[in-house]
């Protein structure tokens, strides 16, 4: 009587196993890219650092920032947090991508600015241009309504 049990469940089982390998057709793994020069973003804020860097098309490649590497509230805006924030974006970027030059844009007027750039300088990738573009308020357009006297 437990023979025919056993049977039974290795009967029960085949069936589920040749579903099993019909549905799963495994797709190839995507290999990582490789990308020699690229661009680095660096947002920088009063309360936060981030840090994307992508290929020449803006596809991005990898990004971190100061809140992701574990600073909390008014840390996370210093320069020191910034430069951690870039040095680990710019590491992946280099092992994994083989990126070896960049062009810097950055954008915002917190602490972490220079310490990002400098950072990413140190991790051995060569900085090509550093393009400033931080918007600049002009007051805008002349709002709807009567003018004042």
């Amino acid at each position: 009587m437990a023979e025919e049990e056993i049977k039974k469940t290795a009967e029960v089982a085949e069936p589920a196993e040749k579903a099993a390998e019909v549905k799963g057709t495994k797709k190839a793994k995507k290999g990582k890219r490789v990308v020699q020069s690229g661009q680095v973003h660096i947002k920088a804020t009063f309360n936060n650092t981030i840090v994307s860097i992508s290929d020449k098309k803006g596809e991005v490649l990898t990004a971190s920032s100061a809140g992701a590497n574990g600073f909390r509230g008014s840390k996370k805006g210093t320069a020191y947090a910034a430069g951690i924030a870039a040095e680990k974006a710019a590491g992946i970027a280099k092992k994994e991508h083989g990126l070896s030059s960049v062009d810097v844009y950055v954008k915002g007027i917190g602490l972490g600015r220079d310490s990002a750039i400098r950072a990413i300088s140190g991790a051995g990738i060569r900085i090509d241009s550093i393009t400033d573009q931080t918007p600049i308020a002009h007051g805008g357009c002349r709002p709807k309504g009567e003018r004042k006297p």
